[in-house]
């Protein structure tokens, strides 16, 4: 998935940055803002629902 959005937004993505939790945690975040969490959902995302929440908050 770090690829697929490096490959999507270039530039505009400096760092991916993956931070070991627990518990089946697998959380995405942009600039501190939580745009997508699997403990809410309980469902792994798709690049594609990540890429949505991305634009929608730039």
């Amino acid at each position: 998935m770090a690829d697929a959005l490096k490959q999507k937004y270039g530039a505009a993505v400096k760092t991916v940055d993956l931070i070991p939790g627990s518990g089946g945690a697998f959380e995405v975040s942009l600039n501190g803002t939580l745009l997508y969490s699997k403990l809410e959902t309980g469902q792994f995302p798709t690049t594609e629902q990540i890429t949505a929440a991305m634009d929608a908050a730039a």
